[in-house]
C-alpha cells in the first residue's frame, strides 16, 4: 500500500489535475467502478470525466486546511477540509468542504474509488 505520505501527495496533486483538466492523468487514477458524489449530483467516472473536460465545473483552487489517511488493510481514506473554489453553471463559487477520498490498492497503483464532497457549515450560517 501507498505510505501516508505518497496518499496525501497524491491527493492534492488530483487537485491540480482537477484544475488544469488534466483528464488523462485523472482517468489512471480513477478506477473504472468509481463513484463521485457532489452536493447535487452522484457520478461514474466517465461522467465526472466529462464535467471536467466540458468545464461544466471548474475547479479552479483547492485551499487545503488540514488533511489525514487512515487505513484499512488495502484501502485508504482521505479527509480533506478544504475550501474549494470553483465555477458551477457559469457562477464562481467558494464552499468549505470535508472531501472523503476512499483509495484502494491495485498491484503497485493506488486508484480512486470514491470521492465524496460535504459542504461544512461556517460559523454565523443558518442551519
Amino acid at each position: 500500500m501507498a505510505t501516508e505520505q505518497e496518499l496525501l501527495k497524491l491527493s492534492k496533486l488530483k487537485w491540480d489535475w482537477m484544475s488544469e483538466r488534466n483528464v488523462d492523468a485523472l482517468d489512471t487514477l480513477f478506477d473504472d467502478q468509481a463513484v463521485f458524489v457532489h452536493m447535487g449530483a452522484t457520478m461514474t467516472k466517465s461522467q465526472e470525466l466529462d464535467v471536467i473536460k466540458s468545464g461544466f465545473i471548474q475547479y479552479k483552487k483547492a485551499e487545503i486546511e488540514d488533511a489525514s489517511v487512515r487505513f484499512f488493510g488495502s484501502t485508504a481514506i482521505v479527509l480533506t477540509k478544504m475550501r474549494l473554489i470553483a465555477v458551477a453553471g457559469g457562477n464562481e463559487v467558494t464552499n468549505p468542504f470535508m472531501v472523503t477520498e476512499v483509495f484502494v490498492q491495485e498491484g503497485t497503483t493506488p486508484k480512486l474509488a470514491s470521492l465524496s464532497f460535504t459542504r461544512l457549515i461556517t460559523p454565523g450560517e443558518a442551519h
